[in-house]
């Protein structure tokens, strides 16, 4: 099952953002052999018939192309109770096909109540194909407040997150899928605690598959079977934040809880994005479209800074939602 990636470059410096030192079990994780599956328990059921409509799949086409140009529409329209504030690359007639997406992540946990949610996420889409990666604090998926890993999968009317249902095939018995991050959190202001993440595709056999930490850990895979349009190249990234909210109550905060100001140690932010091309290859991005619904709640932000000798892309995002229905 080993994937046939074209080489992945690491960096060969050094970030001043303090990495997650530990993952989720004290004893080093399941036996030798196994993978860790979340047990479904009978208030899980209950919960999953409490779970909102799913994102809808078109967002991205507000993102209309005209003479070579990428024009921004619809950006302030409610979908189904979902707001975003996402970037996405710059349309280039030279890159079309994805095999792949990445990104540093910080982790926050932004407070929601009862159906709300709150995430940052990197998506990958083909048609009504969507793959997801990022953390998550959703009371309705997982029963607590806690920020927890998370993937998602949608082909038509088909989804999974994690490992509820078949679809993801996990590989790594110290990296369960739904894990919390525990207190290794960043604090606005102060410390700033991230993850790497990364979705690519399996150039020789075709299935996706997500890789963790700066070491690009192979923690599992979708394979391509499981997929329609995907069973290809992704033709849409995005990174960002997103929000759901019920009719009728009060908008959550998102990443941070507060509007961005392009400073790392108080910004929520999406830091070194990066796609592959359809042969594999990195592609660094340094010009964004950028969409949210709610400009008045959520607010993004793109910027490439120097740190020290090195220079670092990043996409700032957040905001406090909104205190009235």
């Amino acid at each position: 099952m080993k994937p046939t990636f074209a080489e992945i470059k690491q960096n060969s410096y050094g970030s001043t953002t303090n990495k997650l030192s530990t993952i989720w079990s004290k004893d080093g994780g399941c036996p030798s052999g196994t993978v860790p599956i979340k047990r479904i328990t009978k208030d899980d059921l209950i919960r999953q018939r409490n779970m909102p409509p799913l994102e809808p799949a078109n967002f991205d086409d507000e993102f209309v192309i005209s003479n070579n140009n990428i024009e921004q529409k619809g950006s302030y329209y409610q979908f189904n109770g979902y707001k975003r504030a996402i970037a996405r690359p710059q349309y280039d007639p030279k890159l079309t096909k994805f095999s792949g997406a990445g990104m540093a992540t910080s982790l926050y946990n932004p407070h929601v109540e009862g159906q709300q949610h709150s995430a940052c996420r990197l998506k990958i889409r083909n048609g009504s194909d969507i793959l997801q990666v990022g953390w998550r604090v959703d009371p309705t998926l997982y029963g607590d407040n806690n920020t927890r890993l998370y993937v998602h999968y949608q082909t038509g009317e088909t989804h999974c997150f994690n490992t509820l249902c078949p679809g993801f095939v996990s590989v790594r018995t110290d990296i369960p899928l739904d894990m919390t991050f525990g207190d290794n959190l960043s604090q606005r202001g102060g410390s700033t605690r991230e993850v790497d993440l990364y979705i690519y595709r399996d150039m020789g056999v075709g299935n996706w598959w997500l890789l963790y930490g700066a070491d690009y850990t192979q923690v599992g895979f979708w394979p391509h079977d499981i997929l329609n349009e995907l069973k290809g190249f992704a033709t849409n990234v995005d990174w960002g934040g997103v929000i759901y909210n019920p009719p009728g109550l009060p908008e959550p905060p998102m990443g941070s809880s507060f509007y961005p100001t392009g400073n790392s140690s108080f910004d929520a932010y999406c830091r070194n994005i990066a796609v592959s091309n359809e042969d594999g290859d990195s592609v660094g991005i340094y010009s964004i479209v950028w969409l949210t619904e709610n400009k008045f709640a959520y607010k993004i932000q793109f910027d490439t800074i120097l740190e020290g000798s090195n220079t670092f892309t990043y996409v700032f995002y957040g905001g406090p939602g909104i205190s009235n229905p």
